[in-house]
């Protein structure tokens, strides 16, 4: 397992208490003290304690410290059912071609399956032979169990992208490298959302810089700069986030790299059949022109 906070010492606490595999804990910079409270509670626990929030660059940190075959992700405020680790190992032990999983979310006390799956569960992409679950171009990291080779080979998360909206630039990286990835209804992650979160605003300016940088990263010029008109007449949180990405526009340069033919035909066919409605609440929703799905569930 590979967990990743900042200063959210109580939920990372509780969630840590229900892991039944070897952790390795990267804390982003947190000034509350999570990391001591670490070490005393959990001694087992691997900490890594970072001088800087690395936003989700910290998950490829800790993905590069396990010594395991598979990883798993999981937030502060998530953790993966009992047996889940070792069914989603299994799959990906049993299926070469697998290079990530996505899990079932079911979310708060009351186990509510997240609409992200129900999308999932309808993706239009073309079955593979042998590759169980439903084919994906997507994925919401706190669910994701990953072939540590595939996700060290495209890079892992970036400091680029950082968070949310990580998830966009490695699917299409994964994709690229022609690693399958499966949505796999039978294998079940908990999410109980921490009340400490940013606001609907700011999640959604987040969302939008992401969405922008992986425009430039990974897509076509054209698609790239649509992407970017459409946030700039979006309202006012996806102008903020289209104006934040132009600082990190040089960064994304030094590692674009547009995606293959096959995967942007891909990315079209989902962009035009996704037309579920949106039930989460409005700061975990995804803005326009960002992935089809990712971000927290």
């Amino acid at each position: 397992m590979v967990v990743v906070s900042q200063n959210r010492r109580d939920e990372l606490l509780a969630s840590l208490a229900r892991h039944r595999a070897p952790v390795v804990y990267v804390d982003n910079a947190s000034t509350d003290g999570s990391a001591d409270a670490v070490k005393e509670r959990f001694p087992h626990v691997e900490a890594v304690r970072l001088r800087r929030n690395a936003g989700a660059y910290a998950r490829t940190i800790g993905a590069r410290r396990a010594r395991t075959p598979f990883v798993a992700f999981a937030d502060d405020d998530s953790w993966w059912a009992p047996g889940a680790l070792a069914a989603g190992a299994a799959t990906l032990a049993d299926h070469s071609r697998l290079g990530l999983l996505n899990a079932r979310i079911l979310v708060g006390p009351e186990a509510r399956a997240d609409s992200v799956c129900e999308v999932m569960a309808r993706s239009p992409l073309p079955r593979e032979p042998g590759v169980p679950g439903v084919p994906i171009l997507g994925f919401v990291a706190c669910a994701a169990m990953v072939r540590r080779e595939a996700f060290l080979a495209v890079g892992g998360f970036d400091p680029v992208v950082r968070f949310p909206g990580e998830e966009e630039r490695l699917a299409i990286d994964l994709a690229a490298g022609g690693w399958a990835m499966s949505y796999v209804d039978d294998v079940v992650v908990h999410h109980h959302p921490s009340p400490v979160r940013d606001s609907p605003e700011r999640r959604v300016r987040a969302m939008t810089r992401a969405g922008v940088l992986t425009g430039v990263m990974r897509l076509p010029w054209p698609d790239a700069v649509d992407r970017f008109r459409r946030a700039l007449r979006a309202g006012p949180a996806e102008r903020s986030g289209a104006l934040d990405a132009l600082r990190d526009v040089p960064a994304a340069l030094r590692t674009r790299r547009p995606a293959p033919a096959e995967v942007l035909r891909q990315l079209d066919l989902l962009s035009a059949t996704t037309d579920l409605p949106d039930r989460r609440p409005a700061d975990e929703r995804v803005p326009a022109g960002a992935s089809s799905y990712g971000g927290d569930a």
